[in-house]
């Protein structure tokens, strides 16, 4: 997409900072490096707190670069919590809601119907994500009534939460998701990225 790309990037040391429940917390971070030809580099934290909580979001270095307000305004904000999936030990979630923005504020939704989540995450991407080993789309509340989140055939009746679950191992994925969930629609909103093709 445009040339955008994502490189694992050092591993911080330990960090001060506030976890996603509002307690102050420290932890190591890893920095993922996200570049567009011709603009600024961006950074994306992964950061695992002390206390447990674990989060995604596009880091503020103490010099920002001269970008867009709506960009701007999306550092230390709209963090993307990592936790347990319910009843398992073994796998991941995070949930899966995209970025808008308000004027120069971005923000997020958080109940589409699966087939509106793809066309705001790009329905390609979203079938690449959901390929990788143990990656799954699925809804967060659990509801029997709900069809099913298929890529492949995605429903357009009924509003959910929806969550991405993946295996614990995978630091890759959640990274990859929180860059389309969060940051690439507020590069399309600035005019740093084309449309995606749903």
């Amino acid at each position: 997409m445009d040339d955008l790309t994502l490189e694992r990037g050092t591993s911080l040391q330990e960090k001060p900072g506030t976890a996603c429940t509002g307690v102050p917390a420290k932890g190591p971070a890893v920095e993922w490096e996200l570049r567009l030809p011709g603009r600024p580099l961006l950074t994306v934290h992964d950061t695992r707190w002390d206390n447990g909580e674990r989060d995604l979001v596009l880091y503020q270095p103490t010099v920002v670069p001269e970008i867009p307000a709506a960009l701007s305004n999306l550092h230390n904000r709209l963090r993307v919590g990592i936790a347990r999936a319910p009843g398992n030990t073994t796998t991941l979630r995070i949930m899966a809601f995209p970025a808008w923005v308000d004027g120069e504020r971005p923000r997020i939704k958080k109940s589409l119907t699966t087939a509106q989540l793809a066309a705001k995450y790009g329905l390609q991407q979203l079938r690449d994500l959901t390929a990788r080993p143990g990656v799954a789309l699925h809804s967060a509340g659990g509801r029997v009534d709900v069809p099913g989140c298929d890529v492949d055939d995605p429903q357009d009746d009924i509003r959910i939460q929806h969550a991405l679950s993946f295996p614990a191992e995978d630091d890759e994925t959640p990274v990859i998701a929180f860059t389309y969930l969060r940051v690439v629609p507020v590069f399309r909103h600035v005019g740093w990225l084309s449309m995606v093709a749903v």
